[in-house]
């Protein structure tokens, strides 16, 4: 007999442009707005009435009471929780979805603490909702069942146009991604799209973290015209912060997931290239581009995770996951042995802070120094994809209206209204149709970049037998991204001035190991606080 849901879920142990620019070293949670004056904040393209129009019907019936009501019982809370708290009958999906919508009003546009971190939303998400507070069961369906989540606006879905945050894709609706195909197999909501750094911040050239033409500028909750969101999955990264979702997901090319994770006081993985499907998500390189999750614990970023897996054969890089399950084991029985830190950022007390956390627990510490590699022809490999890749997802995957084929075509599509769709220029897109690399070049630029990724990574792991190399943020994004290693970031603390960092686990032993990791590391630190304009 078909039986009501009831989901038991274990506890499970589980940017960019400036970056590029500065040969892979610096990282870009050290840049503020005050290093770059703002041209544009809200955007000037979206309707906002228009965005909240198919809502108007469901609030009579869901007011502040009812979402003050709800706070206690959604806000800061993991899947499992949630979970448990709608088999028990205290929450529905409903409910959960009408919160994070009402909350994205509240909070998220034209008023003295609007983030800007939102650019679309689902007009059938509420009865979606409806439907699987409905839905019966024989066997307890995935833990991402039933939640709401929100992806990256380079992401294709399909009822919401995806732009990557740039005008000349504002009528680009498409059928979804593989991996959005993925969440909805496994019952997630899809709740709306994120703002982000125009075409993933490969596009303007001196630009801030977190504008798009589409979508305005994004904005930190943790310090509001104050501290950089990171990019380029800004709005991911945001959106996740301030509790706009269960979770989000971002896509990384070079530190655009880890660097908005660790600039909000998130969790954010990136995953083995090829490990998540790209089919369907604006690309910038086809050889280092993953999408990924950004979630607020490390038991929803696994469960997010593991919702979008599995194989595709239109993805050249995919390769089967079956193995890769949900699991529970805990950090005692699968810990981190052996991790190497690099001295140079011992100077950072809250990197120090959580070594020694990591010690106190039985982990060993080896210091080690930076091997010396230098990343060259990166933008060149950027370059050449992008102007390749470009036209393969606008004749495969975008709408059929989609007036432009190229890179080219872009930039002069751009050129009728500069102020409205480039108002930070498109500097990096030329320098895309200007590379005269050859091709012969090219396959041994990203052979040798592949290759001192590796050894960036591998020689201290093989001479100390390490698991694991930690960072900051998003520090070593670029040697991780051409080693093709995973690498996840979790909250290690604040400054004195309350800027979130974060701390970054890479190791090419898999991310699996990765999840148990940072899971052992966040029940160590618990450092995560939600910002405090936005409880």
């Amino acid at each position: 007999m078909k039986t009501k849901l009831l989901i038991v879920v274990v506890l499970m142990l589980f940017s960019c442009q400036k970056e590029w620019n500065k040969e892979l070293s610096d990282d870009t949670s050290a840049i503020s707005v005050k290093d770059v004056e703002y041209k544009v904040l809200d955007s000037e393209f979206l309707n906002v009435d228009e965005l909240w129009k198919p809502f108007e019907k469901y609030w009579e019936d869901f007011t502040e009471v009812d979402y003050n009501r709800l706070k206690p019982l959604i806000l800061e809370q993991n899947i499992p929780t949630l979970q448990i708290r709608i088999s028990k009958g205290k929450l529905t999906y409903e409910q959960l979805t009408l919160f994070y919508l009402y909350r994205i009003k509240k909070f998220d546009r034209l008023n003295e603490l609007s983030l800007n971190s939102v650019i679309a939303l689902n007009p059938n998400v509420v009865e979606e909702a409806k439907k699987a507070d409905l839905t019966q069961f024989e066997v307890a369906p995935h833990p991402i069942f039933g939640m709401p989540i929100l992806l990256k606006d380079n992401i294709n879905a399909a009822g919401m146009p995806t732009t990557a945050g740039a005008i000349a894709l504002v009528n680009n609706n498409t059928e979804d991604a593989f991996i959005v195909k993925q969440l909805k197999a496994n019952g997630a909501l899809i709740l709306g799209k994120t703002n982000l750094s125009e075409w993933a911040y490969f596009f303007c050239g001196e630009c801030p973290s977190g504008y798009s033409a589409v979508g305005g500028q994004t904005l930190n909750p943790y310090g509001r015209m104050v501290m950089d969101t990171g990019g380029s999955s800004s709005g991911s990264g945001v959106a996740a912060a301030a509790n706009f979702a269960v979770g989000t997901v971002g896509s990384e090319t070079s530190g655009s997931i880890l660097s908005p994770a660790s600039q909000n006081s998130v969790v954010g993985l990136k995953p083995t290239v090829g490990f998540l499907s790209r089919t369907g998500i604006v690309p910038i390189s086809s050889t280092l581009d993953t999408p990924g999750p950004i979630t607020r614990n490390v038991v929803d970023n696994a469960i997010l995770f593991d919702a979008m897996k599995g194989y595709d054969d239109q993805d050249t890089l995919s390769f089967n996951t079956d193995d890769f399950t949900l699991f529970n084991d805990d950090f005692t029985t699968n810990k981190l042995e052996r991790v190497g830190v690099f001295k140079e950022l011992l100077k950072d007390s809250l990197y120090r802070n959580a070594v020694e956390i990591l010690k106190q627990n039985g982990t060993t510490i080896v210091e080690i120094d930076e091997v010396e590699v230098k990343l060259n022809g990166f933008m060149t490999l950027l370059n050449l994809d992008m102007r390749n890749d470009l036209p393969i997802y606008l004749k495969n995957n975008a709408d059929k209206t989609v007036a432009i084929s190229s890179v080219q075509e872009v930039i002069e599509f751009n050129k009728k209204d500069s102020v409205l769709t480039m108002p930070y220029g498109q500097a990096l897109f030329y320098g895309i149709v200007n590379d005269k690399t050859s091709d012969a070049d090219f396959e041994q630029i990203k052979d040798s970049l592949h290759i001192k990724g590796k050894q960036f990574f591998d020689i201290p792991m093989n001479q100390q037998n390490l698991d694991a190399i930690l960072s900051i943020n998003n520090y070593h994004a670029g040697r991780a991204a051409v080693a093709k290693y995973p690498a996840i970031t979790v909250p290690m603390g604040y400054t004195k001035e309350g800027k979130p960092k974060g701390l970054t686990f890479i190791s090419n032993k898999g991310e699996k190991n990765l999840l148990n990791w940072a899971d052992g590391y966040e029940h160590l630190s618990k450092e995560r606080k939600r910002p405090e304009n936005y409880n």
